[in-house]
């Protein structure tokens, strides 16, 4: 929050033969000044006037001290004709900022706030002529053609005409004298350069409030995009991990199914005996089905909810072979417990990418044997399949979805895919991703 403080021109007058300071006490208006005067930049929009915030309490500061002024003149024994004068002046002061200078403040037209600063300056040189202890109201004459300047120019061009015109009434009250002019001219100037120190001021930190209004409004409006950005980008990545889900359970079980029911039917129509095949469908719909509850769920696939990744590779392994007739192995470089111990997320990184490579070795490999072997390095935990079947030129190859959500998931998860093959001699994958046990 900054703080907007002025302070008002303080000028001495005499009634008619003696010169007095009429305004006592000055440092009470500059506290005033900085109480009322708080800036605040607001952030409903750098366009929104800085004096937004604090308009009920200049309101109240003006009545207050036009109350007290007409209060304290029927104390001055004024006389019947210049009381009223006296009292007109300050209806008309009041009917001006009623019914203009409010207008002026909130609309920040150029016409009426000229129209009232001009006549808040001749009210002004009326009643301290008449009444020279009216001095003080300078106070709020002062804020209010700062708050109205439109910049430094306008408010310095007002502001000498302020003190020029109240000095001018006050000499005028003195007497016109050699003697109240050389009095006057001190204060004159001292409230003079006060005036434009504060009221430069005050234009400063206005134009700063507004320039940190905008700035507040960019960085709005740059958080609200990247919060949006994140959205976008959490959306995809999640629909992206969908997908990888998708394939290597539900879509794969299907296409077992598929090839399982055209196996059926073929041994069907040939007069055989197509039950296993028809149980293998069961129990393949049925893992299915689990899968895409657990996706529902969770992501962790229901087979290692219920076994141990071993169990799991090795059951993979024989449906496997029951579908296909390819003779597939299980291989462990390291004991059952150990790979018990290997986090949740890496057992699925691992299930997945066997699962992946044998859909593979299943849809282009042609292949008799497959090998599937797990190991634990110093560094790495790691997964390689290894099959004899056409193989391929992985340089030239374009990869389906399955090779690139592999290897999404295992970059994901600080790892690496290795994939060795050559036309006629087989295929190898092989999974890396950083060793991290589980806390026993």
């Amino acid at each position: 929050m900054n703080q907007v403080t002025g302070t008002t021109p303080s000028l001495p007058e005499r009634r008619r033969t003696e010169l007095s300071p009429a305004w006592t006490g000055p440092r009470v208006w500059i506290l005033l000044w900085r109480k009322m005067g708080s800036v605040q930049s607001s952030r409903g929009g750098a366009g929104q006037p800085v004096w937004t915030r604090t308009l009920i309490g200049w309101h109240i500061v003006f009545w207050v001290l036009l109350g007290m002024t007409l209060a304290l003149s029927f104390l001055g024994d004024l006389g019947a004709v210049r009381q009223a004068l006296f009292a007109g002046t300050v209806v008309v002061l009041g009917a001006a900022y009623q019914f203009i200078g409010l207008y002026a403040i909130r609309s920040r037209r150029a016409l009426p706030s000229y129209a009232y600063r001009l006549v808040l300056i001749a009210s002004l040189m009326v009643l301290i002529g008449i009444y020279p202890q009216s001095v003080f109201l300078m106070f709020i004459a002062s804020a209010q053609i700062w708050l109205l300047c439109e910049d430094i120019r306008e408010g310095v061009g007002l502001s000498l005409l302020l003190v020029l015109g109240v000095g001018t009434a006050q000499l005028w009250s003195a007497g016109w004298g050699w003697d109240a002019f050389w009095s006057i001219l001190p204060w004159m100037l001292v409230s003079l350069v006060v005036s434009l120190l504060f009221g430069i001021w005050i234009e400063k930190v206005i134009t700063q409030s507004q320039q940190r209004a905008e700035l507040i409004e960019q960085l709005e409006s740059a958080r609200d995009e990247l919060a949006e950005a994140h959205h976008s980008a959490g959306v995809m990545a999640e629909r992206e991990r969908m997908a990888r889900e998708i394939h290597d359970t539900l879509a794969q079980g299907m296409t077992s199914i598929v090839m399982l029911a055209q196996a059926a039917a073929a041994e069907l129509s040939q007069g055989g005996n197509a039950a296993a095949r028809l149980a293998a469908i069961e129990d393949t719909a049925r893992e299915n089905l689990a899968e895409a509850r657990a996706l529902v769920a969770a992501f962790t696939p229901v087979a290692l909810s219920e076994a141990t990744l071993t169990e799991v590779l090795r059951r993979q392994a024989e449906r496997f072979a029951a579908e296909t007739g390819v003779d597939v192995q299980v291989s462990l470089d390291l004991p059952d417990d150990e790979v018990a111990a290997l986090p949740q997320a890496q057992q699925v990184v691992l299930l997945r990418s066997a699962q992946e490579a044998l859909a593979n070795v299943r849809k282009h490999a042609a292949a008799t044997q497959v090998l599937i072997t797990l190991g634990l390095s110093s560094n790495d935990v790691w997964i390689e399949i290894r099959d004899d079947g056409s193989g391929f030129y992985p340089g030239t190859t374009s990869g389906g979805f399955g090779l690139n959500a592999m290897r999404g998931r295992v970059e994901e998860s600080g790892g690496t895919v290795q994939i060795e093959s050559t036309p006629g001699h087989g295929t190898r994958v092989q999974v890396l991703i950083p060793a991290v046990q589980e806390d026993a």
